[in-house]
């Protein structure tokens, strides 16, 4: 699976992408259910917190084997390795529950802070960075918890004054989606939450990929006991190089990244099972 011409052309103009039925429906109500589970769990352990507030649940894989499935879902790492290369690594999964709250404003923002703010890329560049937004709920009208974006700004100076920009600031989309649509973005594009005017919660999941050579967003490292659950390219994408791994290992990467990341066997292997 690879991007067409326009879908090239709209990531290299926009910084983002728009894909329609990523998730079976079937897979929609499982995760569904996964975030529904995390979300009573949330509220129970929060018995005081704010519940506009929703949920913010960062490193999800230890939580269901269905997100750590989700990592190199067929319909969609192809395309993660045609963007991006072959020498990736998966720093974060996080699901998001932005219920209705007719308080909050919405923001705009880059990802990875304020100093990969002034990191931009050209449009023939491998990114240094890349989320996916799944959605679990349809977004369908404004001011309903819409990821909100300004297309064609992952090329641009974010604005640092005084006043802030916002989901309402000229330029600004609201993406319309369905449950099971996913929008791919570059860590530079100006980006964030809507309102939620509307009368149900907006569920979603992000994954993010970046290169090797950067440091995981909400995890150190991942236990043995996760890794286990995992095939060998997921457990490559959460940091496991193998017992010979040293510090440069993230920077010069092993040599069957490339095999590994495609589904292939290294072939050592496969000339092993072949004899």
């Amino acid at each position: 699976t690879t991007l067409t011409e326009a879908q090239q052309e709209q990531w290299a103009i926009d910084g983002y992408l728009v894909l329609k039925n990523v998730l079976s429906k079937k897979e929609v109500q499982t995760l569904i259910r996964e975030i529904d589970r995390l979300y009573r769990k949330h509220v129970k352990r929060n018995p005081d917190a704010n519940p506009a507030n929703g949920m913010d649940r960062r490193n999800l894989l230890p939580d269901s084997d269905v997100f750590i499935q989700l990592m190199d879902h067929p319909a969609i790492f192809d395309l993660f390795l045609h963007l991006m290369g072959p020498y990736i690594q998966l720093s974060m999964a996080e699901g998001i529950v932005r219920v209705p709250n007719p308080d909050f404003k919405g923001y705009i923002h880059t990802d990875g802070g304020p100093a990969m703010r002034h990191i931009r890329v050209t449009e023939t560049s491998w990114p240094l960075q890349i989320k996916i937004q799944y959605f679990l709920t349809d977004v369908a009208g404004p001011n309903r918890g819409n990821f909100a974006l300004f297309p064609g700004s992952h090329l641009r100076p974010f604005p640092e004054g005084d006043k802030p920009i916002t989901p309402d600031t000229p330029g600004a989309i609201q993406l319309n989606v369905d449950a099971g649509d996913a929008a791919i973005f570059a860590h530079s594009l100006w980006h964030g939450p809507s309102p939620n005017h509307s009368k149900r919660a907006r569920k979603t999941l992000i994954y993010c990929y970046s290169q090797m050579c950067f440091r995981p967003f909400d995890f150190q490292s991942q236990p043995p006991e996760i890794l286990d659950r995992c095939t060998p390219r997921q457990r490559r994408l959460l940091g496991d190089v193998g017992e010979n791994a040293r510090a440069a290992t993230y920077f010069y990467s092993p040599r069957d990244q490339a095999e590994l990341m495609a589904g292939q066997k290294p072939k050592r292997q496969r000339r092993k099972a072949a004899g």
